[in-house]
C-alpha cells in the first residue's frame, strides 16, 4: 500500500471531509482499547464502521497488544476501517503514545486501504522493523483471533 498524499492536518481542518482509521489491534471492537468505548469516555461521537479490510504487513505480539510492520507484498494484517470524528485523533494518539516531536514505539501515518471496492486514506499506527526483532509473529495477521486462541491455550 502507498502512503496517501492527503495531509492529516488538512483532513480535520475541513469539517465536511471524512477521516478514516484502520485499526488492527487493541483499538478494535471488544478489545482493551476499543475505540468505541474510548470515544464514549471522552464524550465524542461514535466512530462509524466501514468494513473489515487488510493492509500489507506483518503483525507481532508485544504481549498485551500487537504491532504492525508495514510491507508492500506478501503477508497481510486484518483490521477494521472506521470513519472517525476529528476529536478522536488525539485520544487515539494518547492510547498509542504518539506525541508530536517525540520518538515512540508507534507512529501515526496515512495509508490507502482498500475495502469493498473503495479505497480510503486511513490513519494507521505501525511500528518499525527494529522494534519487533525478538517478538513472535502473529500468524494469520489477525490480532483478535490470535489473542483469543493464545489466551484460551494459556488458561
Amino acid at each position: 500500500m502507498t502512503t496517501a498524499t492527503h495531509d492529516l492536518c488538512d483532513a480535520h481542518d475541513v469539517p465536511d471531509e471524512a477521516i478514516y482509521a484502520f485499526v488492527y489491534g487493541t483499538l478494535r471492537v471488544g478489545e482493551i482499547n476499543d475505540m468505541m468505548r474510548a470515544a464514549a469516555r471522552h464524550g465524542i461521537a461514535a466512530p462509524v464502521y466501514v468494513g473489515t479490510a487488510s493492509l500489507g504487513g506483518r503483525l507481532y505480539d508485544f504481549g498485551r497488544y500487537p504491532g504492525m510492520v508495514l510491507a508492500d507484498a506478501g503477508e497481510h494484517v486484518t483490521g477494521d476501517i472506521y470513519r472517525i470524528p476529528a476529536a478522536l485523533i488525539p485520544v487515539l494518539d494518547e492510547i498509542e503514545a504518539v506525541y508530536p516531536g517525540e520518538a515512540g514505539l508507534f507512529v501515526r501515518e496515512m495509508h490507502d486501504v482498500a475495502c469493498d471496492g473503495a479505497t480510503y486514506a486511513c490513519i494507521v499506527y505501525p511500528v518499525s522493523e527494529s522494534a519487533v526483532s525478538q517478538l513472535p509473529l502473529v500468524s494469520g495477521g489477525d490480532w483478535v483471533a490470535y489473542r483469543r486462541e493464545r489466551d484460551a491455550n494459556a488458561a
